[in-house]
């Protein structure tokens, strides 16, 4: 790079500011485009044995067929899904499992803790935070999905995390590795010094960008006042129409993208010796740089003693790489199932094509006619059911046609196929129990949960890689949000309570809500399951928070509304209590089957007392009748007496049948042993009805009032 003409001055303003292209001459900025160029093709240079590589990956898990003519034109292409049957069930097991929403990010608690106040904070962070990915930031879970079953065929792919200030939150989108370059043999993501996203934009976008004086007025070149050329990337232009089925576009118009390549890199600027991060954006085709802007906060610098030469920069990291199994080779590039898998997926499809064309050519009719054989030139072709006339007799053509002696194919190279599918399997983990196929009859639980463990232990180390990678990507966005959420506190619309000072604290503290060490539902089921039949058990668990997690585990929303808490609900009742209750309860009940017994009592007296009535007044009317002189009048008024009377007596008893009806309930409910307010204690009485009174007069004949 040459010397430019014009140099930054570091400052606070300047390190704020949205674009720096203003502060260079053209000249400058022409160099500065150059060299950005000149770094990406290096970097492509370097990454384009991989890159081979991973366009045939995609193309085995895409099942994309090429023309073949070997043996013979128009021969078998099979395609075998070993790659693809692979990366699907990865896919099926690792979307579930790693985006367990609603609780995607959790913030620890990290230290002492005696007032509860870094407990609050953390419950808000991660309602926040996972609000941000999962409800904020509308297509981040769409594109997470399509990164994961990305990721198992070609190892690599990156997420870039930013705050967009035109849609004023954070964002965190995917980038396909084969849109990222970087030096292949570079360290990691973080230590690359130089990275270029390649990605297109409408003349819109950058139209509005130039209004927002985010890019440079570029309005008056040639190449923005004409449709951008039909020029692809390599990565980009790889059988790239072959494979989504499209033709590339002959005529470009208007509305053809342009390519943009947005260069991460460290440029010494200011001319004091160290190269600073900065992030420059170009125009793929006319190297025109469209935008400068610094890669960190001034508070990021870190100056000598004199306080006016830089040492050190702390920068911005915009990119977070996953990883699906590292490259042995060292390379920044990793390795999926469609690199690791492509040889044995050849093998197998080169073995099942040979399989078939030896059928194709076993039941096809061809050989050789000799000369004495009397048939017209050129090719014959024949129907069922159809009968052709030749000039030779049948002795004759037996003996002129010689059939193309053809074998079988070898029982080996079904042997070798099954060889090859076998161990391919073993490598992907697709094994019939890990895909849900019976592997036999009466096999015993514990040999099948041992096969699942041992099966699922391929994917486990895969699984904790892209945990650590989603860690990194919630601490870029912890990082975005203590720069530029507001300094007051607000209310978002998840309603949670947040403000930039909650995330003044350490990014540590954040990590994913999924467990690394758990590769299945029915795993995590099983686990939440045991700490609560261990809770029930052994005193000092955190029972409301073990409840909490088994309804999680069983996929249970609005867990809040189902178990507000064991504080939140009425205590039980204490067992000694209950106890008490119950006895008094059974007394209640013994009393009332006395007070039933003694009402069945009087009645069987009432009844008896009627019976009494109706045979006096019967004795009465036949005195009457026989008997009325004056001799017998004394003894009729007797009788009448006794029957008045028994008469009272009767309605005396259904009067006390009444009452104790009436009573029964009330007067069963009543203290053991006592009585009611006006005969309880009296003899003759029971608790709570009217006894009779002991010197209740006698009426005439001496049968009771």
């Amino acid at each position: 790079m040459r010397e430019l003409d014009n140099h930054l001055v570091l400052t606070k303003q300047v390190v704020g500011e949205i674009n720096l292209t203003d502060r260079f001459s053209k000249e400058d900025l022409t160099a500065i485009g150059q060299m950005v160029w000149e770094g990406y093709e290096r970097d492509e240079q370097s990454r384009a044995a991989w890159l081979r590589r991973m366009q045939s990956a995609m193309d085995l898990a895409m099942q994309l067929q090429t023309a073949k003519s070997f043996p013979f034109p128009d021969c078998a292409n099979v395609k075998f899904p070993l790659v693809t049957i692979a990366a699907m069930q990865w896919h099926a097991r690792a979307y579930p499992v790693l985006l367990n929403s609603p609780d995607l990010v959790k913030c620890r608690v990290l230290g002492p803790d005696p007032d509860g106040k870094k407990k609050d904070r953390a419950e808000r962070i991660s309602a926040h935070m996972s609000y941000q990915f999962l409800e904020e930031d509308e297509g981040w879970e769409e594109q997470h999905d399509r990164g994961l079953l990305s990721l198992s065929i070609v190892g690599t792919i990156f997420k870039k995390t930013y705050f967009d200030a035109d849609k004023e939150h954070n964002v965190s989108e995917l980038v396909q590795a084969k849109d990222l370059v970087m030096n292949y043999f570079a360290r990691s993501t973080e230590d690359c010094r130089r990275k270029t996203h390649i990605f297109t934009m409408w003349r819109n976008e950058i139209y509005s960008r130039i209004q927002l004086k985010m890019f440079r007025d570029v309005s008056g070149e040639a190449w923005y006042n004409s449709p951008p050329p039909r020029t692809d990337p390599p990565a980009q232009n790889y059988r790239s129409e072959v494979r989504t089925g499209t033709s590339p576009t002959t005529s470009p118009d208007d509305l053809t993208p342009y390519y943009v390549l947005e260069q991460h890199v460290d440029l010494d600027l200011d001319g004091d010796g160290y190269a600073e991060p900065y992030v420059v954006t170009i125009e793929r085709e006319s190297k025109c740089v469209l935008r400068i802007v610094t890669r960190f906060e001034y508070n990021q610098i870190d100056f000598d003693k004199s306080g006016k030469r830089i040492v050190s920069i702390r920068s911005l990291e915009y990119f977070t790489k996953y990883c699906f199994i590292p490259s042995p080779d060292g390379g920044v590039y990793d390795i999926g199932f469609g690199i690791l898998l492509g040889p044995l997926n050849e093998s197998v499809n080169g073995a099942i094509n040979l399989i078939f064309d030896g059928a194709i050519v076993a039941t096809s009719a061809g050989g050789f006619l000799g000369r004495g054989v009397k048939l017209r030139g050129g090719q014959y072709s024949f129907r069922p059911f159809s009968w052709d006339r030749v000039d030779s007799t049948g002795e004759e053509l037996s003996k002129g046609i010689f059939p193309l002696p053809v074998r079988e194919p070898p029982a080996v190279l079904f042997q070798l196929l099954t060889l090859l599918i076998e161990y391919t399997n073993r490598i992907s983990g697709a094994t019939d129990v890990n895909v849900g196929e019976n592997p036999g009859q009466n096999t015993p639980k514990y040999n099948m949960q041992a096969m699942l463990q041992e099966g699922q232990k391929v994917y486990s180390s895969i699984f904790k890689r892209q945990w650590r990678a989603m860690k990194q990507e919630f601490k870029k966005a912890w990082i975005i949000n203590s720069f530029f959420l507001p300094r007051e506190t607000t209310r978002t619309n998840a309603g949670v309570e947040i403000a930039r000072e909650d995330y003044a604290g350490d990014s540590r503290a954040i990590v994913p809500g999924a467990d690394p060490n758990l590769v299945s539902s029915g795993e995590k089921l099983q686990q939440a399951g045991m700490v609560k039949q261990s809770a029930m058990m052994t005193p000092g668990y955190n029972r409301d928070e073990v409840e909490r997690r088994f309804l999680r585990a069983l996929g249970i929303t609005q867990i809040a509304e189902v178990f507000p808490g064991a504080d939140k609900v009425p205590p039980l009742p204490q067992p000694k209590v209950e106890i008490e209750k119950l006895k008094v309860q059974q007394k209640h009940q013994d009393n009332q089957i006395r007070v039933l017994e003694k009402v069945l009592d009087l009645q069987e007296a009432a009844k008896k007392q009627a019976a009494e009535i109706r045979k006096l007044g019967a004795e009465t009317l036949k005195i009457l009748s026989e008997v009325g002189t004056e001799k017998q009048r004394a003894n009729i008024e007797q009788f009448a007496a006794q029957v008045d009377a028994i008469t009272q007596m009767d309605e005396a008893t259904r009067a006390n049948i009444d009452q104790v009806i009436q009573q029964l309930m009330p007067a069963a409910a009543g203290k053991e042993g006592e009585g009611g307010k006006e005969g309880g204690n009296e003899p003759g009485g029971m608790g709570g009805m009217a006894g009779k009174p002991a010197n209740a007069p006698m009426a005439q004949g001496g049968v009771p009032a």
